[in-house]
């Protein structure tokens, strides 16, 4: 009983804060969190409309083309058709032939980006990408590209879906302006990659973007851990 009531006259004002403590340690934890990063291939770290240009103009020479800086909307083909309907379908066989896929070339400084951005601590990096329904060769060509370019330890990192919103994640940089699925709200904000196609969208005040891989993307991934 003594030694009951000496423990229990210790002043309140001595004993530890762990309140404090507590709040410290979440605190650390939010500044140590990990952040996960999906990144879209196609348009953002693959150069799909210029493999697709020169690869159009290759087998239709005759053919009018639209040249990147009046490239509008996000659907190649849908373009293409506006200016004569059968052109429309000339731009899908661009895509769904053979070595497209394999042998796009990356944007400027996006193989650099990635492979920097996998290696930062507390960061997992996975390429969300969406194959096309012809699927004859673009799902093994997408894994080829990501082991030429980024290396075999990529290859446990790739998710392929049609349906980008029902993957979690806290960040989806992707070329396409909007992104609808079967989840009203995905977990990840969506940054928009700047390309050819979408540059003269006006301002979004709701949406940022990344104007390309020289842009400051180090700062944008930062942000979101506050």
């Amino acid at each position: 009983m003594r030694r009951a009531n000496a423990v229990s006259t210790i002043p309140l004002q001595n004993q530890p804060l762990r309140a404090s403590s507590r709040e410290s340690g979440a605190e650390e934890d939010r500044e140590k969190r990990r952040l996960r990063v999906l990144l879209d291939m196609d348009g953002v770290i693959a150069d799909f409309e210029g493999g697709f240009l020169n690869k159009y103009r290759e087998r239709f020479p005759s053919e009018p083309f639209i040249p990147l800086e009046d490239r509008r909307g996000f659907w190649v083909s849908a373009q293409y058709g506006d200016m004569r309907r059968d052109l429309c379908e000339k731009a899908i066989s661009i895509w769904e032939s053979k070595n497209f896929f394999l042998e796009l070339e990356p944007l400027p400084g996006a193989v650099e980006a990635v492979k920097e951005m996998s290696k930062m601590e507390n960061t997992d990096v996975f390429i969300c990408t969406s194959p096309i329904k012809h699927y004859s060769y673009c799902p093994f060509e997408k894994y080829a590209w990501i082991e030429k370019h980024l290396g075999p330890e990529f290859l446990e990192k790739i998710i392929l879906t049609k349906d980008k919103t029902i993957v979690t994640g806290d960040i989806l940089i992707d070329d396409k302006p909007e992104i609808l699925g079967v989840e009203p709200s995905p977990s990840w904000e969506h940054v928009l990659f700047t390309a050819c196609h979408n540059k003269h969208l006006p301002p979004n005040t709701s949406q940022r973007r990344l104007l390309s891989w020289a842009d400051d993307w180090r700062g944008l991934l930062e942000s979101k851990r506050q």
